[in-house]
């Protein structure tokens, strides 16, 4: 029974619909730090006030999660680029540790001021239920929409990177900040659009997540960690990489947990990102500095 192709296939599916989920969790991580060098310990707790925001607009306000996703996303970018703005600009270029106290400091007080607004209670909304039967295979239709919606996401943000002049600007200041200045780009301006970004891309991802797992004011510190394994196996400031990244630790999340233990699953993240540390430390897309 353990090797029947229909129950590879289908925990591969699920392997995949998860690393789909991860991709867009790491997208503003990796996005952050591909622009700015600064590794954001908040970003699960960004990732956490999204799925929030959307479940207060579920409960109070009746609001589908999918129609209250861009509104938590854009109270989260703005809350991103107001902390760019008085926060994080402040330490930029300074010492490295400042920037990295900074964001750890600033995970702390959200997730207090979390505990103390929502409470300590799990959450969830259990809104999408039931499952679909495609070509044989089981898909719950909460993760199936889950999974789309996070690949749209994705996919759209790749395009604004790649095909805007916005887009442009981030991926020079990404490579070379000093020669985009030359070229008359505005890095502070780029800064603060890509904190934002990466604020918002995290609200939508928590959103989603609220659809498929309960979640509570630290669950945080808990996406932050995957979030971290999944850029660490692509590679560090690589879009492309944190994509591949999300789908091994996925799909290892998944069979771990069938074929050996639910709680193994749980650590394949870290089993993962200790070994590619040891073998390719630059991550599988990554580039090694010279």
């Amino acid at each position: 029974m353990l090797w029947e192709p229909t129950l590879w296939g289908q925990l591969l599916i699920h392997g995949v619909m998860l690393g789909g989920l991860y991709g867009l969790l790491a997208l503003g991580l990796n996005l952050v730090f591909g622009v700015m060098r600064v590794i954001n310990f908040a970003h699960g707790e960004l990732v956490m006030l999204g799925g929030f925001f959307t479940f207060w607009g579920y409960t109070t306000l009746g609001i589908h999660p999918l129609v209250a996703l861009p509104f938590s996303a854009a109270v989260l970018f703005g809350v991103g680029w107001v902390l760019q703005r008085f926060l994080m600009e402040r330490v930029l270029g300074g010492q490295p540790m400042a920037a990295l106290l900074v964001t750890f400091g600033l995970s702390l007080i959200i997730i207090n001021v979390g505990l103390l607004v929502f409470g300590a209670d799990i959450r969830s909304i259990p809104v999408v239920s039931g499952t679909l039967r495609v070509a044989g295979f089981v898909i719950p239709k909460a993760r199936g929409l889950a999974f789309l919606t996070a690949m749209a996401l994705t996919v759209a943000t790749v395009a604004f990177l790649r095909w805007t002049a916005l887009g442009r600007a981030i991926r020079a200041t990404a490579q070379h900040p000093e020669v985009a200045i030359t070229c008359g780009v505005d890095v502070r301006r780029t800064r603060l659009v890509v904190f934002g970004l990466g604020a918002a891309l995290g609200a939508a991802a928590g959103s989603l997540l609220m659809l498929i797992l309960p979640m509570d004011p630290q669950s945080g510190s808990l996406l932050i960690l995957k979030a971290f394994a999944v850029i660490i196996v692509g590679g560090l400031g690589s879009v492309a990489g944190g994509l591949l990244g999300a789908l091994v630790l996925g799909i290892a999340e998944v069979f771990g947990s069938f074929f050996i233990a639910t709680v193994f699953g749980e650590v394949m993240a870290y089993v993962l990102m200790l070994l590619v540390l040891l073998v390719r430390p630059a991550g599988l897309l990554g580039i090694a500095e010279r």
